[in-house]
């Protein structure tokens, strides 16, 4: 799947992409492919130097580029005074091209045939069995490399991989059977999407990317052949309007949270906070009558408005009302503390179905759509869904094990089915077009693993909506706001004990910032 990415997020080629930009370096720009091998295998080297700075390596060497690469870095770190033990999984004959040339670069011992007992004799291990067009469980001789450098990295030893960790789908993040966990990758040119997305994320420990020597066009960067995917960056914060001196509340937009029942009333107060602190500049809660007090007496900033209600919940008799308040509305966050009464769940469907403005769905409202999410493609206004992995795998009607370990595939599934923008909630959250497209958060924000962040996710979202943010831009800025403002409170009052109440208030610094 290829795109030509926004210029705010840094391209995460997959391995057909990348296999395009290593042609197209090669063959258009005139680029050895011995060199591109040789920089790549420096840039290992390097890496391998830091993370192991003194002991015996030994490196492992499957067939092609990869098993190039890592004959590379055996060389280099000989030459370096290194003891290295170089082991072949294939048979010397059988290389080929750029890899056979550096098989014969090789000074000292030539490589020994695969034995598993030394590599847990040694201090760090090179991983360069497997490349980035690698895809299923390894198998045979392979497989059995793979599990015994998992073996060694479990047992101590440091593994430091070449390009991606070997078992790890590079493209996808996905593992199907064994895989290596390394304490760093260095990959090229380019992160790859497996890196990126969890569980391949687990398992490539630091990543350190390579710079090889692929030119950029004209317009300086690589051409648009990479994949649909790319890491969200800084930049997409300059896509956000900012409030001026001739500014009125209109100007930052009308957000209305619908949500909440009886013992459920935090999850819309957050969200409504949270849409006020990203920018919106007039919020109001849709909110049960029974419980309307609790709204008043909680936010001064935010209005709050009854509607019909059963023993606290929201019933299809609110639609009506619900929908005459969106008339003046400019973005609707559905869902937040809305509960799972039969009676709320038609609410969601038919009030999502007959929205007009731009929808962020999370919570109770993604509930009420498990196996419907093909009704959502009949909006006529953009739809943003914002469900953590439990709440997909009830959309799509799969176990909770399969969109852990096929998130990219299973967002995109949905993405395309429910004609919305998809926010897969986690360290590595993703952001996925209906066409496939894919942005991959950092990440690395311990602060927002406590309940009620995913509620600031979505008031957060919503606000950049009403501003009239472009939607994909808007979901990619909301998420790293949201994990801009978690690194912020882990600094200032740490990881532990951090509420989303924190995160909130660190919402206009993270802006800033």
């Amino acid at each position: 799947m290829s795109a030509v990415l926004p210029a705010w997020l840094d391209p995460l080629p997959d391995a057909a992409a990348q296999r395009a930009l290593d042609g197209w370096a090669i063959e258009q720009r005139g680029i050895p492919g011995i060199e591109l091998m040789e920089r790549a295998g420096r840039g290992l080297f390097e890496l391998v130097q830091r993370c192991v700075p003194d002991g015996t390596i030994a490196v492992v060497c499957g067939k092609g580029n990869n098993g190039g690469d890592g004959l590379v870095v055996a060389r280099l770190l000989r030459e370096a005074g290194r003891e290295v033990d170089v082991h072949l999984l294939p048979d010397p004959g059988e290389l080929e091209g750029d890899a056979r040339t550096n098989l014969e670069r090789l000074c000292g011992a030539p490589p020994r045939i695969f034995n598993p007992g030394a590599l847990f004799e040694v201090a760090g291990i090179v991983d360069a069995v497997l490349g980035t067009g690698a895809s299923g469980a390894p198998r045979g001789l392979v497989g059995d490399a793979v599990d015994t450098i998992a073996a060694a990295a479990d047992h101590g030893v440091t593994v430091v991989a070449c390009d991606v960790p070997s078992g790890v789908d590079a493209s996808t993040g996905e593992v199907a059977g064994v895989a290596v966990r390394a304490r760093a990758t260095a990959t090229f040119h380019a992160a790859k999407p497996g890196l990126w997305i969890a569980p391949g994320k687990q398992h490539a420990g630091e990543v350190v990317v390579v710079d090889i020597g692929i030119p950029g066009d004209d317009g300086g960067r690589p051409p648009a052949t990479v994949a649909g995917a790319g890491a969200i960056t800084a930049a997409v914060l300059a896509e956000l309007p900012s409030r001026g001196a001739a500014s009125t509340k209109f100007d930052g937009g009308s957000v209305l949270v619908c949500g909440g029942s009886t013992g459920l009333t935090g999850a819309p107060s957050l969200a409504s906070a949270a849409a006020a602190r990203a920018g919106a500049g007039y919020v109001t809660v849709l909110v049960p009558a029974s419980l309307n007090l609790v709204f008043e007496v909680r936010q001064a900033e935010v209005m709050s408005v009854p509607l019909p209600d059963e023993d606290g919940a929201l019933m299809p008799a609110a639609v009506a009302p619900a929908l005459e308040r969106l008339e003046r509305a400019d973005a609707l966050v559905l869902g937040p503390g809305l509960g799972r009464a039969e009676g709320s769940a038609q609410f969601a469907r038919d009030l999502a179905a007959a929205a007009n403005v731009p929808l962020v769905l999370d919570a109770d409202g993604l509930n009420a759509h498990a196996g419907r999410l093909e009704d959502l493609a009949s909006r006529r206004a953009p739809t943003v869904l914002t469900p953590h992995g439990g709440e997909l795998a009830r959309l799509l009607g799969v176990g909770n094990e399969e969109v852990r370990g096929r998130r990219l595939a299973l967002a995109r599934e949905a993405a395309h089915r429910a004609g919305a923008i998809v926010v897969l909630k986690g360290d590595d959250t993703l952001v996925v077009t209906p066409a496939g497209a894919v942005a991959v958060s950092p990440g690395d924000a311990p602060a927002l693993a406590t309940a009620g962040t995913g509620d600031v996710l979505g008031g957060t979202i919503a606000a950049l909506l009403a501003r009239r943010v472009e939607p994909f831009a808007a979901a990619c800025a909301g998420v790293e706001l949201h994990r801009r403002a978690g690194r912020i409170v882990g600094e200032r009052i740490g990881v532990e004990g951090a509420i989303a109440g924190d995160v909130i208030d660190a919402l206009p610094a993270a802006r800033r910032r």
